[in-house]
């Protein structure tokens, strides 16, 4: 009953709550990066799949100018990003605009992350599963060493999450998520600007 009825309605009366409390915060960084970006604008989207692999645009604050090399190819990462989206970045400021995404209804604030879409058909049945559920903004990967894990033991904490839906996990979740950030342990480097991809080793059968 949480699952199907109660989590939806509480992501949505908590982050409408949150965005209108937020909102002046979030129109100063969205024109400071306006600014800082060089005309890049201040959003980045990203096709991603979501609750049953339907596939929705996810939205993050854009950290990274577009400023090109004498080749007209963008320059590496670390040479576009600005100061101040260094700062938004840090901070995990810039996952704060997927609060709209929850509010759509696309994803939720607990879920696995969703990732891209290219990777779908690479999952094995039992790794698909964390589809299962909305994606979220954090989950419970995130919470056991997202950047330490491999892989394998990601989705197999995906899918555990999954099993395990209920009120209870996401406060642990939510607090682990919180502890993290204030402390900066296990950071989400989720930035996807403008970067080519490599296919991940899901360690896992097709």
């Amino acid at each position: 009953m949480y699952e199907r009825y109660i989590k939806r309605c509480l992501d949505f009366v908590i982050v409408f709550g949150v965005l209108l409390v937020i909102w002046p915060f979030l129109l100063i960084v969205t024109i400071l990066l306006l600014f800082f970006n060089e005309g890049a604008g201040a959003f980045f989207t990203q096709e991603r799949p979501g609750y049953k692999g339907k596939v929705f645009k996810i939205i993050k604050f854009k950290t990274m100018n577009e400023r090109k090399g004498p080749d007209g190819k963008l320059l590496p990462d670390v040479q576009r990003i600005t100061k101040f989206g260094a700062i938004v970045r840090n901070l995990s400021i810039d996952e704060l605009p997927q609060l709209f995404n929850v509010l759509k209804g696309d994803m939720a604030i607990i879920g696995p992350r969703p990732l891209l879409v290219q990777y779908l058909p690479l999952y094995s049945k039992e790794q698909a599963r964390r589809h299962d559920v909305r994606p979220g903004i954090t989950g419970w990967a995130q919470c056991h060493g997202r950047n330490n894990l491999t892989w394998t033991k990601k989705f197999e904490l995906d899918v555990w999450y999954v099993d395990h839906v209920s009120f209870k996990t996401d406060c642990q979740v939510v607090w682990t998520t919180a502890m993290k950030v204030l402390k900066r342990a296990d950071i989400d480097n989720d930035n996807v600007e403008n970067k080519q991809y490599t296919t991940p080793l899901f360690d896992g059968t097709n």
